[in-house]
C-alpha cells in the first residue's frame, strides 16, 4: 500500500453503541469509512462525528440479511470510497425470550441478522480483498455464545459466529485476510438496556448488579470494544486470525 492510499472499512450496525464506537475509531486510524445501519438516516450523527473530525465517510442504507442489497451496498462502497478490505460484522439484534415462548420468527430474525448477514458480508468483501492482498475481518461474537438464559436464539447466533470466524481465518489465510472474533462482556449500549427492560430492572441498578460480578469492577463500554476491534484490523495485526477475544473486564467461567 503506497503511503497515500487510504483503506476502505466497512462496519455494520453502525448507527449506534458499539458499531457507531468502532466507526469513529476506525476513521481516526486513517481509514475512509462505510457506516451501514438498516435505516441510511439513521448513520448520520456517526458520519458527522467522522468528517466533523476530518475524516471521511458514506452513510449506506442495508439490510444485511438480504443478499441483493448487500451486494448493491458494496458496490456503490466500492465506488464512492473504494474497494473495501477491512469489514466488521457487527449488525445484530435481539429477540430475547424462554425456549418455550420464542417464536419461529424470533429464531429466524437472530439467526438471519448476525449470521445470514455476517455470511452475506464477508462474501462480498473478500473479492475486493483478495484482489487487494489484504483484508481484515472482525465478527462481534458475544459472552452469551457461552449460554445465557432466555437468548436461545442470540447464543446460538453467536456461538456461530465463532465457528464461522476459525473458518473463514483457515480459508481466505492465503489471500493475506485475517479473520477474528470479539465477544464483549457486558457493554452499555441500547440492547444491554433492552435486556434490563425484559428482566424487570432499572438499567443503572443493571449496570451496578453486573459490575460486582466483573473482576475490573465496571461495566464496559462501546469504546471498549472499539479499541479492540482498531488492533485486530490493523496492519501490524497479520498474524493474528482465527481468535475469539473476550473483552469482558475478566475471565468468564
Amino acid at each position: 500500500m503506497s503511503s497515500t492510499e487510504q483503506r476502505v472499512a466497512v462496519v455494520t450496525g453502525a448507527a449506534r453503541g458499539i458499531g457507531a464506537a468502532t466507526a469513529v475509531r476506525l476513521a481516526a486510524e486513517g481509514r475512509a469509512v462505510a457506516v451501514i445501519d438498516l435505516d441510511e438516516a439513521a448513520c448520520k450523527d456517526t458520519v458527522e462525528a467522522i468528517t466533523a473530525a476530518g475524516g471521511k465517510a458514506i452513510a449506506v442504507g442495508c439490510d444485511v440479511a438480504d443478499e441483493a442489497q448487500v451486494e448493491a451496498a458494496i458496490a456503490r462502497i466500492a465506488d464512492e470510497l473504494g474497494a473495501p478490505t477491512i469489514l466488521v460484522n457487527n449488525a445484530g439484534v435481539l429477540r430475547d425470550n424462554l425456549l418455550f415462548k420464542m417464536s419461529a420468527l424470533d429464531w429466524d430474525t437472530v439467526m438471519n441478522v448476525h449470521l445470514r448477514g455476517a455470511f452475506l458480508m464477508s462474501k462480498a468483501c473478500q473479492k475486493h480483498m483478495v484482489d487487494a492482498g489484504f483484508g481484515r475481518i472482525v465478527n462481534l461474537s458475544s459472552s452469551s455464545a457461552l449460554g445465557n438464559r432466555g437468548q436461545a436464539n442470540y447464543s446460538a447466533a453467536k456461538a456461530g459466529l465463532q465457528g464461522f470466524t476459525k473458518t473463514l481465518a483457515k480459508e481466505l489465510g492465503k489471500f493475506g485476510i485475517t479473520a477474528n472474533a470479539v465477544a464483549p462482556g457486558f457493554i452499555v449500549t441500547e440492547m444491554t438496556k433492552s435486556t434490563a427492560e425484559r428482566v424487570g430492572m432499572g438499567f443503572e441498578d443493571f449496570q451496578n448488579a453486573a459490575a460486582t460480578m466483573i473482576p475490573v469492577q465496571r461495566v464496559g463500554n462501546p469504546d471498549d470494544i472499539a479499541n479492540t476491534i482498531a488492533f485486530f484490523t490493523g496492519e501490524a495485526a497479520g498474524f493474528v486470525s482465527g481468535q475469539v477475544l473476550y473483552v469482558a473486564g475478566g475471565p468468564l467461567d
